[in-house]
């Protein structure tokens, strides 16, 4: 009987100490502190991105370790979301320990006092009047009752205390700022999607990760209308229609449906001269069946729509699904012929181009970009490069690469070129192509030069030409053995040339040439494929037996091969020109649904209310012992504040003369 008794005392006296270290400041603050830097986390590295964008950023092994951590989401985190129901029981405990005696606090004049006590405290003052005791207590009664003091009247076996006390609501302060942290953390986890994670865990929702259209994401990964919190986003084209909104989770999605349909009517940007958005806003439509005729509004940038609950953002725009007709130039085939390609922004299809299959994807439209042009003059010269299409050619094996080709030739050294942007990752910068365009500004004289470089009776007829010329020169026109190696010579430069520019030429010579006669005739074959080359550009020129070559010729000449020996390293079998658009422009929306922002509010109305008691309201008590001898009175004041010592030092001298005043007046 004895040990269970003990075993009962010690089991209540570790659950006592827990109690009391729940309510503890030390835990308090630190809980305050841990989710001070949580946020500053949260701030710091932006929540709820792609994950392929945080593994860019990272790298594979930092990815995984701020994954692990939940990092991604700090709000939303399980060790988050702990400390923050810590903090709630936490000040709950301190609150239910405290919250009595304060209180009774407020209230209690704190009649039990001695003279002993006065008398030793700070501040305090003693006088003497001459008059009875019963006009000298409702003398100091009255004068400290009309300061605002509430007053009280105790017999101390023949002296009289006077207690007086003004400032009480302060340690309602203490209360409402305790019950704020409460209130606040509530409505945080309420907003929380700690739901969300439960019916995670439980399967009965399974987060999307691949690119679905929206009929054919499954049910598991929709969110039905409800209370929960949630922040979602949605892009909308101009003069479509969205009820739903994309909950970013992790590497993948949901999809949370809403109890309304948002209809873009227009959206409008407007740029700076440097190319970026100055502002942009949306017209939009509100479709609820609850709603007698559609709700029209206007929303931009820091000026939301909010309707049943739900925050409608002005977040971002993009491409909503732009008209393009692209030309597909073939770069590797005498054969082939420019096609055009009817498709939009964001289209996927298969093409086939001579032998090569590959999937076509068009990533983005641009109708305009502001690009640096710097020159002698203006160092910090931008210049509109005008539209642009992005695309990727992805290979069968599903490697692809991105590129950005521009719809208008742009003007290099006092010459013009079609450019092409090329790069395999989005953490690298793109590599441009220079097509030269000719003298009409199109790509057809480029084309009919690459062209007769493929061309095996084209390639045949100046090898032929340039030999003879050759041997004449030589004066050795009967050795065959020699004008068939220099004909064989001659047109296997420039197939090489044709499939792999002077890269593969140099690597011949190196591979083929002894070392100690490389230095005397790589400059040797170099010289003959240029020549080869000009011969094939000229003769297509059709130029008239008199007419000379100009130096603009010359000059294309230079810029197509310098082209063209850089296509082994463009990486697609065609070139897309860009040659006619219709833009569509798509707004971003941000929708915030937070059920438990009222709370919030809620909670901060208390915190500032108990900030101005605490701060504004500090609580003073005055307490005047009057005892009687000879007709006479005798005084001792005695007073304390809980704030702002310095500031009652004369505030109880201010107090003491009108006291001392109103007493000795009495008479």
């Amino acid at each position: 009987m004895s040990q269970n008794q003990d075993s009962s005392v010690s089991h209540r006296s570790f659950a006592w100490r827990v109690f009391h270290f729940l309510g503890t400041m030390e835990l308090a603050i630190t809980l305050l502190i841990t989710l001070a830097i949580a946020s500053v986390i949260g701030t710091v590295l932006q929540q709820n991105q792609p994950y392929p964008d945080y593994l860019i950023k990272f790298g594979p092994y930092w990815f995984d370790v701020f994954e692990k951590l939940g990092l991604y989401d700090v709000y939303s985190a399980i060790w988050f979301l702990a400390i923050l129901a810590l903090l709630v029981i936490s000040t709950s405990v301190c609150v239910f320990r405290h919250a009595p005696s304060m209180f009774k606090d407020m209230f209690n004049l704190r009649t039990n006092v001695q003279l002993k006590s006065l008398r030793s405290m700070h501040h305090r003052s003693e006088w003497g009047v001459p008059q009875l005791q019963a006009q000298t207590v409702e003398s100091l009664q009255s004068t400290l009752s009309s300061n605002g003091y509430r007053t009280r009247i105790t017999d101390k076996n023949g002296s009289i205390l006077v207690s007086a006390m003004r400032g009480g609501m302060n340690r309602l302060g203490y209360i409402l700022t305790h019950v704020a942290i409460i209130v606040i953390c509530v409505g945080g986890l309420f907003d929380s999607n700690l739901p969300l994670k439960l019916a995670e865990w439980q399967g009965r929702i399974h987060v999307e990760t691949r690119n679905l259209p929206l009929p054919q994401i499954p049910k598991e990964s929709r969110l039905p209308v409800g209370p929960q919190a949630f922040r979602g986003s949605v892009s909308i084209p101009e003069g479509r229609a969205a009820s739903v909104a994309y909950l970013a989770m992790r590497d993948g999605y949901l999809v949370q449906n809403l109890p309304f349909t948002i209809e873009v009517k227009e959206f409008r940007i407007e740029h700076y001269p440097t190319g970026q958005p100055k502002s942009f806003e949306s017209d939009l439509v509100i479709h609820d069946p609850d709603l007698k005729k559609p709700l029209e509004a206007t929303i931009a940038v820091n000026h939301p729509l909010i309707y049943k609950g739900y925050a409608i953002y002005q977040a971002s725009f993009g491409d909503g699904g732009s008209e393009l007709t692209l030309k597909a130039w073939p770069l590797f085939s005498e054969k082939g012929e420019p096609v055009s390609l009817q498709t939009k922004v964001f289209d996927t299809q298969q093409m086939l181009w001579g032998d090569k299959e590959m999937q076509l994807e068009i990533t983005d439209f641009r109708p305009f970009n502001i690009n640096p042009d710097p020159t002698e003059d203006n160092p910090q010269n931008v210049r509109n490069f005008g539209p642009s299409v992005g695309f990727k050619l992805r290979a069968p094996t599903g490697e692809a690469l991105e590129y950005q080709n521009y719809m208008n030739p742009v003007e290099r050294d006092g010459r013009y070129f079609y450019l092409s942007g090329v790069r395999s990752s989005p953490a690298e910068e793109f590599a441009y192509l220079y097509i030269p365009a000719d003298d009409n500004d199109g790509l057809e004289g480029f084309y009919h030069f690459l062209k007769r470089l493929h061309d095996e009776t084209v390639v045949k007829q100046a090898a032929e030409e340039m030999k003879q010329a050759t041997l004449a020169s030589l004066k050795t026109t009967d050795d065959d053995v020699l004008a068939q190696s220099l004909q064989k010579t001659l047109e296997t430069l420039v197939e090489m040339f044709n499939r792999g520019g002077f890269g593969e030429v140099s690597d011949f010579i190196e591979k083929t040439l002894p070392e100690s006669e490389r230095d005397a005739l790589a400059p040797a074959y170099l010289a003959m494929l240029r020549e080869m080359l000009g011969r094939i550009y000229f003769s297509g020129l059709d130029l008239q037996q008199n007419e000379t070559v100009n130096q603009s010729q010359i000059l294309f000449l230079q810029d197509a091969i310098d082209a063209i020996g850089s296509l082994p390293r463009y990486g697609s079998p065609v070139f897309l020109q860009l040659t006619d658009y219709h833009q569509i422009q798509s707004t971003g929306l941000q929708i915030a649904h937070a059920p438990g922002k009222s709370i919030v509010y809620l909670g901060c109305a208390f915190l500032i209310a108990g900030v101005f008691l605490l701060f504004y309201l500090p609580q003073r008590r005055f307490w005047a012992w009057v005892t009687e001898k000879e007709g006479k009175s005798q005084i001792y004041l005695a007073g304390m504040t809980n704030r702002n010592p310095r500031e009652f030092d004369s505030y109880f001298e201010d107090i003491k003369a009108k006291l001392q005043s109103e007493s000795r007046n009495s008479d």
